[in-house]
């Protein structure tokens, strides 16, 4: 079993910076995928950034270029550092992640942390 803790979320004013956090415990060395999802009200939740076991990243449109996705293996734990932050990046971010073993993959959702961002 994964227990992921999420950490930096909260109000800012547009154009500021925010970092999340997100370790995950449990896990030992098959974690898969570590991501951010978001959550705005009255939409779907999307994948905002991922980045994989061996580093590679992706992003949702939206956030190229203003978030950055990184991952400290040692620690089990993804950060999300959000610059330039916009009014509509206002959402609930949950951190994912996807520990395989074997031939199954499982996926863990963190509790949530809000970041509203003000205009």
């Amino acid at each position: 079993q994964v227990q992921l803790v999420e950490s930096g979320g909260g109000l800012v004013q547009a154009g500021g910076s925010l970092r999340l956090s997100c370790a995950a415990s449990g896990s030992g060395s098959s974690i898969a995928t570590m991501g951010w999802y978001r959550q705005a009200p009255g939409k779907q939740r999307e994948l905002a950034a991922i980045i994989t076991s061996g580093g590679s990243t992706n992003y949702v449109d939206s956030v190229k270029g203003r978030f950055t996705i990184s991952r400290d293996y040692a620690k089990n734990t993804v950060y999300l550092q959000m610059n330039s932050l916009k009014p509509e990046d206002t959402a609930l971010y949950y951190c994912n992640v996807v520990v395989q073993v074997g031939a199954l993959k499982y996926s863990y959702w963190g509790q949530g942390t809000q970041v509203t961002v003000s205009s």
